[in-house]
């Protein structure tokens, strides 16, 4: 893979595998916030590297109003038109589609921006929320719009009179409306899982590449595996290993798909000592053997 080149508003994150930026505009009246539009965006990024494969170190929440394309996150293709909100995590592999197909109100942000609430809080841990939701053109979707523009209002007022605060609060807002909306496909309720959950999935995207026994988070954070279970089958639907093994696939999968590395040192960053073993652990969540699966996505890039 072509690394990206540094472009101006924004900085590259570590060394990794897979392209990444993290959260640097180039002008911004206050620290860990910006809002501008898909066009704008485009335009400061004219090297062509947002429809390149890459990762970002920041939240992004995107409001379709012009035009329709799609947007590709996680192997997953979302189609977007007016009325599609797009809300992708740190971590999330991600890649735009063409400039000039499609507008609309972009928010980028760092997860400490927001204000220090406990439902944001769970919020912004959620490493695998939902990406795509449709608004359409009712009452979510006004609220939404309304929320967006007071943000646009207050980021934009004369140098000097902007308030962090008030855009902490607003943003806030803004995340806490968009999580009541309806949530559809897979069965998923974070807050079934309560405050337990929540340290779990905070603790497990610290050390998915470190461990996956169950036995150590539970150790780590206090608990009982069979609490951790309860926990994760009420938000997930799946056992406390089952949500483990899908976060290192999901990695595994990443990594296989959007990067040159050997499957061997693929396996060492995901913990395991030998490469037959992350194989056979590939191949059962998968379905796939790790070759195979690269090179079919190498094929559909190509």
């Amino acid at each position: 893979m072509v690394p990206m080149r540094h472009v101006a508003g924004r900085a590259r994150t570590g060394d990794g595998p897979i392209p990444g930026f993290g959260f640097n505009p180039p002008t911004a009246p206050v620290s860990g916030f910006e809002i501008t539009d898909l066009a704008a965006l485009h335009t400061r990024m004219a090297d062509g590297s947002l429809e390149r494969v890459h990762r970002v170190g920041f939240h992004t929440v995107t409001l379709i109003t012009d035009g329709s394309g799609e947007h590709t996150v996680d192997f997953v293709s979302y189609p977007c038109r007016p009325g599609t909100l797009l809300w992708i995590r740190p971590g999330q592999v991600q890649r735009f589609g063409r400039p000039g197909t499609m507008n609309g109100p972009h928010l980028l942000f760092t997860p400490a921006f927001p204000a220090h609430l406990t439902s944001t809080a769970r919020l912004l841990d959620e490493w695998h929320g939902p990406v795509c939701r449709q608004l359409g053109t009712g009452r979510d979707h006004a609220a939404v719009s309304t929320l967006l523009s007071q943000l646009r209002a207050e980021f934009t007022r004369r140098s000097g009179t902007v308030s962090p605060d008030i855009l902490r609060l607003e943003l806030a807002t803004l995340l806490l409306h968009i999580d009541r909306l309806p949530r559809h496909g897979a069965h998923t309720d974070p807050d079934a899982g309560g405050e337990i959950y929540a340290l779990f999935r905070a603790e497990l995207e610290r050390s998915y590449a470190t461990t996956r026994r169950a036995e150590d988070y539970a150790g780590h954070l206090g608990y009982t595996v069979k609490t951790l279970t309860r926990a994760c089958l009420a938000a997930t639907g799946q056992t406390v290993k089952q949500v483990i093994d899908t976060r290192v696939a999901l990695e595994a999968q990443r990594l296989l798909a959007h990067s040159d590395q050997p499957v061997a040192l693929i396996a060492r960053r995901l913990g395991f000592s030998e490469p037959t073993n992350f194989g056979k652990f590939f191949t059962r969540h998968t379905g796939t053997a790790p070759g195979d699966f690269r090179r079919s996505h190498q094929l559909s890039a190509s």
